[in-house]
């Protein structure tokens, strides 16, 4: 089965799966990258990873457009229900989302939470996420830990990582990330948004080609990849 993705800049993962779509951290307006609208996107099922506003970003909009299914932790679920969002999975890492054209697994991060209101925001997390005959991760916000090595056991196509430092892990800490992960492909995520995150992802890609078995996928914001 088909499955090409979109960067959205940011965190912002847009899946196309045979004509289905999958969104995650959807993060479009106020984002100086973002190469689409939110008013134009199709979903099907967002995925929210914590409740930091560059994360939830146009979720309420884009659910409420499209009813598209919002997958995230239970504090962020009921936060969403609470503004009008109907259709809630609400999950913690170790627990799966399922339906008949994709799969996504709660997994942890280490990174904080709350809403765009202050209100706690729960566990942050990231996803393992199974489409179209392929495995992919979306690491969240988090730093590095040695736990990423059991996800290599889900064969992951790409490995979807921070690389922004700050408030994430950085260029050195990402690669380890990749050795443990062992994808076929990483792609790098949370940088050149704004000036704390700026990186050299040329720079990067050099480097996960030279220390990693995987090879680096760097695309502009809008950029279209498509998963043999």
């Amino acid at each position: 089965m088909p499955v090409s993705y979109m960067w959205l800049a940011h965190s912002g993962i847009w899946f196309d799966v045979d004509g289905h779509h999958l969104l995650v951290d959807p993060f479009l307006t106020g984002n100086p990258l973002a190469p689409i609208s939110a008013d134009e996107i199709k979903a099907e099922v967002i995925l929210l990873t914590h409740g930091h506003g560059d994360h939830l970003g146009d979720t309420i909009a884009i659910a409420q457009r499209t009813g598209a299914t919002v997958v995230c932790n239970f504090e962020i679920g009921n936060w969403l229900m609470a503004r009008g969002v109907t259709n809630v999975h609400q999950g913690n890492p170790g627990g799966w989302y399922r339906n008949d054209w994709m799969a996504a697994k709660f997994v942890q991060a280490f990174h904080s939470s709350s809403l765009p209101d202050g209100s706690y925001g729960g566990q942050p997390g990231g996803f393992i996420i199974q489409a179209g005959g392929k495995t992919f991760y979306h690491a969240g916000d988090t730093g590095l830990f040695g736990d990423m090595a059991l996800f290599a056991r889900y064969e992951i196509d790409i490995a979807f990582l921070p690389i922004g430092d700050t408030f994430t892990m950085g260029i050195d800490d990402s690669l380890e990330a990749a050795r443990l992960l062992r994808p076929r492909y990483v792609a790098p995520l949370h940088y050149n948004t704004f000036p704390p995150i700026m990186q050299n992802a040329g720079a990067w890609a050099i480097r996960v080609n030279n220390e990693t078995s995987a090879q680096p996928l760097v695309y502009d914001p809008g950029g279209f990849f498509i998963v043999d």
